[in-house]
């Protein structure tokens, strides 16, 4: 406010304009910019992997991607409905690429972000469970609107890990939102876990309220090479 206010005293024109319309133009900017800071302190501690929009998302047939149902998620009601997200489809189709978009345009419309590769994730667990920070590290996850977990298996999880996805995917039940990302099937997820008990527990409570986005087609990798080759 007092940047607009020297700004304003310094234009001439501003001198015609009733106080009214001063006081409006400096809490406009006063909000804006308020606005624009907390943005700002959501994209940095989202920690996205890339510099993704959702105005930028391809939309051609071989990728095959649901144009409505990802212009419905942008909207960002399904974090409001504490539903998740799974994205799937073959190496380097564009999964973690689609996930940052979304999760860029879940900060713009003012929820809290993480996103986190599955190996990391799970190294900074049993980093905090040696620590004995692992139920401050799981209370934080917890808080976070949406959690991004990019790179679904294919290897099997160890008990320790099971245990730990089963309380972070149950703290966020009809609470929190996830966006899940794997290259394997829905189906070939039982193998992950590697536990029949827990895989039924874990999965249902991720995959009952979970929309999906199967991607399809080359590696967008492979076509970008092609490209640079001819």
């Amino acid at each position: 406010m007092a940047d607009t206010l020297i700004e304003l005293q310094n234009n001439p024109e501003a001198a015609e304009m009733p106080h009214p319309d001063w006081l409006g133009l400096l809490v406009d900017r006063e909000v804006t910019a308020r606005d624009n800071r907390r943005l700002m302190r959501r994209l940095t501690g989202a920690k996205l992997r890339q510099a993704a929009t959702i105005e930028n998302v391809d939309y051609r047939p071989a990728r095959d991607p649901d144009r409505s149902l990802f212009q419905t998620l942008a909207t960002g009601q399904w974090i409001r409905d504490h539903n998740h997200l799974v994205i799937v489809g073959p190496t380097s189709t564009g999964k973690s690429w689609l996930a940052c978009a979304l999760g860029n345009k879940a900060c713009r419309n003012g929820f809290s972000v993480l996103y986190k590769r599955v190996s990391r994730l799970f190294a900074d667990l049993a980093q905090a469970r040696g620590e004995g920070r692992l139920a401050r590290l799981i209370a934080a996850l917890e808080r976070v609107n949406l959690l991004v977990l990019d790179g679904w298996g294919p290897e099997p999880l160890t008990a320790d890990q099971r245990r730990d996805l089963l309380e972070i995917v149950d703290d966020r039940y009809d609470k929190r939102s996830l966006l899940i990302t794997s290259q394997l099937p829905v189906s070939q997820w039982y193998d992950v876990i590697a536990d029949p008990t827990l895989g039924d527990v874990i999965l249902d409570r991720i995959i009952h309220n979970a929309h999906r986005i199967e991607l399809k087609g080359d590696s967008l990798r492979r076509r970008a090479d092609d490209r640079i080759q001819a």
